[in-house]
């Protein structure tokens, strides 16, 4: 409980002090933009031929907007996770070694970005009013698995920036290959499942679990032709996911050696 109220107290000082600064609303402004024209393209080149792969403009944008507000929701409080190279290259990390808190704590709050809010809330908002749009009865159970499918897709994202931090904890620098899991995954959500090769599908269902909070909670809420249960995956996939991640986090850290000055 205590490492829990140093947590949100860490993020309460990161959002007072992004409110000092008089540009914030604009670098919102900036983002809503951003979040709002990069799904644009898949959207309107499907709308253009009524629908690719089975599924309409909307029902891609539906998936796309899972993915999105659940990688915004993990980005939004384990921003520090992403910069942690940094943090092994400026000797920071060797001071968070010194100090009797959570590792985990301090690391995930060394950044909280004001501007991220709208991808998290924005998508999340996207993705009711598509549901509703569709017809589709939004009653207990589908916001059931709304829910759970945001929660997981968070745990799974957060899953990743932990996996990444440990690999710069030997590498001292980080790999950009990683983004794909992670700031690129979501974009493989813009391309109906059934048009994927089948190493992709493969890759982003049983390695990198993003299908698993995205596409079939999704069909479960629509009723599409998928088996209804894979829709409550998404929860457990992200325990899994966070769960391995933060055993190689330990492993990572009992083996840390520090980068001098």
């Amino acid at each position: 409980m205590n490492e829990l109220q140093l947590y949100w107290r860490y993020i309460r000082l990161h959002f007072l002090t992004e409110l000092q600064y008089g540009g914030w609303p604009l670098n919102i402004v900036v983002m809503i933009i951003r979040v709002a024209a990069d799904p644009l393209d898949a959207v309107l080149l499907v709308d253009r031929f009524g629908g690719i792969g089975g599924m309409t403009g909307s029902q891609i944008l539906f998936v796309y907007a899972m993915a999105v507000s659940a990688f915004g929701l993990a980005e939004l409080f384990g921003r520090g996770f992403d910069v942690f190279p940094h943090l092994v290259r400026g000797g920071d990390f060797d001071r968070f070694l010194l100090r009797p808190r959570s590792l985990y704590v301090q690391t995930a709050t060394v950044r909280f970005h004001l501007n991220r809010l709208p991808r998290a809330i924005g998508m999340t908002a996207i993705a009711v009013v598509l549901i509703l749009g569709q017809g589709v009865f939004f009653g207990p159970v589908e916001i059931a698995l709304f829910l759970l499918a945001l929660i997981g897709g968070a745990l799974t994202y957060t899953g990743q920036f932990l996996i990444s931090s440990v690999i710069a904890i030997f590498t001292i620098q980080s790999f950009d290959w990683i983004d794909i899991f992670t700031n690129g995954s979501y974009q493989v959500a813009k391309v109906p499942l059934s048009l994927l090769p089948d190493w992709l599908r493969r890759t982003f269902t049983y390695v990198m679990p993003m299908f698993l909070f995205c596409y079939f909670p999704s069909a479960s809420i629509c009723r599409w032709d998928e088996p209804y249960a894979l829709g409550f995956l998404a929860l457990p996939a992200g325990v899994a996911v966070l769960g391995f991640s933060s055993l190689l986090w330990k492993f990572g850290v009992r083996h840390y050696k520090s980068t001098g000055s």
